[in-house]
């Protein structure tokens, strides 16, 4: 097979971490699909490419080769290719429709408003301890019906499951187990109790797979809501001009988080799995290879986007890739949407 390699595929320093634009850029002109040695996996940086391989799950696949169906995460909406993807996808997409999360903004905008008060009462603050961690955790907990006790457990479990800590993964699927045995005796006004209830209703939905959507929500909610919460504060807070433009007309809130979303994925590259032999570009992929489909990169392709390392917050058209492409587009992209077209977000 051809294969570009790269000894090390990128810089580790904390400034590349904050702005690892330069190197993309570098990729996608000199090495746009190459095989890195020291991750073993291959990477994909152009647009076009990503958007590939992170649609044709017959080639690409999302399922985790090393786990088993009974292993916890081995059963999720991210972790699973059709038909058991749609199978899942369909049953939970019952239970959590655009009405529901109409239904949460009103939650959700106090808990915000709540949270700044907070933070108004001190003269300095750490906006993402204060602000931008506290608020999806908090969120994302009332929507599966977790007791405010248990919250600090699931903010630590979701840090160490994202670290990949074993230990995190094993408590939180503990927890879940036992909160769902609870519900099925005790049912409640929450999604868990809805999913349960579709499940008795004769869906296809099992405990694996109850444990796994909720430990899903709960991770990649948690994390990527954080990371575009500070991205935008951060992109604003550079871009002065665009910033001002925005406090001037906030008609243009819902394309600034759009280009937020573009500018700083809070997703900064997705795994897939080869199935069979693929060529892309002209390098040629075995089946049973990583690939890490590079979002960030992918969105910043100058040959998608013009003037695509320009912060514009009035882009459009941008079709941009920050929530997937195909089958596993973000199920709760309305969710994480639903501020920049709220009323009072905009007072």
């Amino acid at each position: 097979m051809m294969m570009t390699t790269v000894s090390k595929s990128q810089p580790t320093d904390s400034q590349f971490l904050l702005n690892p634009f330069a190197w993309l850029a570098k990729m996608r002109r000199e090495a746009p699909v190459f095989y890195s040695t020291e991750h073993q996996c291959w990477m994909v940086f152009r647009y076009n490419d990503v958007s590939r391989v992170l649609s044709e799950w017959k080639s690409f696949s999302s399922q985790l080769p090393q786990l088993h169906e009974q292993e916890d995460f081995s059963q999720s909406l991210v972790t699973t290719d059709p038909p058991k993807h749609q199978s899942l996808r369909s049953i939970v997409q019952k239970v959590f429709t655009a009405n529901q999360v109409e239904a949460l903004a009103p939650r959700i905008t106090e808990l915000t408003y709540e949270l700044l008060g907070q933070m108004k009462q001190h003269k300095q603050v750490d906006l993402v301890h204060n602000f931008a961690t506290p608020l999806p955790v908090i969120a994302i907990a009332e929507i599966l019906g977790i007791p405010v006790e248990d919250r600090e457990d699931f903010k630590r479990w979701s840090d160490g499951i994202m670290a990949g800590s074993q230990t995190a993964i094993q408590d939180m699927a503990d927890y879940f187990r036992q909160l769902l045995k609870e519900r099925q005796q005790r049912p409640s006004k929450d999604l868990i109790s809805n999913l349960i209830a579709a499940y008795a209703e004769g869906e296809k939905l099992t405990a694996q797979e109850l444990v796994d959507f909720c430990m899903i929500l709960l991770v990649a909610g948690n994390e990527t809501t954080t990371n575009l919460i500070t991205n935008t504060i951060l992109s604003l807070h550079e871009h002065p001009d665009e910033n001002q433009r925005l406090r001037n007309d906030l008609s243009l809130l819902p394309t600034t988080i759009e280009e937020v979303l573009r500018y700083r994925s809070p997703i900064t590259y997705l795994q897939r799995y080869t199935k069979v032999e693929t060529q892309i570009g002209d390098q040629i992929i075995p089946p049973r290879q990583l690939v890490w489909a590079w979002i960030s990169s992918a969105n910043r392709d100058e040959l998608q986007f013009e003037n695509s390392d320009r912060f514009i917050i009035d882009r459009e058209p941008n079709k941009h890739l920050a929530f997937g492409h195909g089958i596993h587009f973000c199920l709760g992209a309305p969710l994480a949407r639903f501020s920049r077209d709220d009323k009072r977000a905009r007072q």
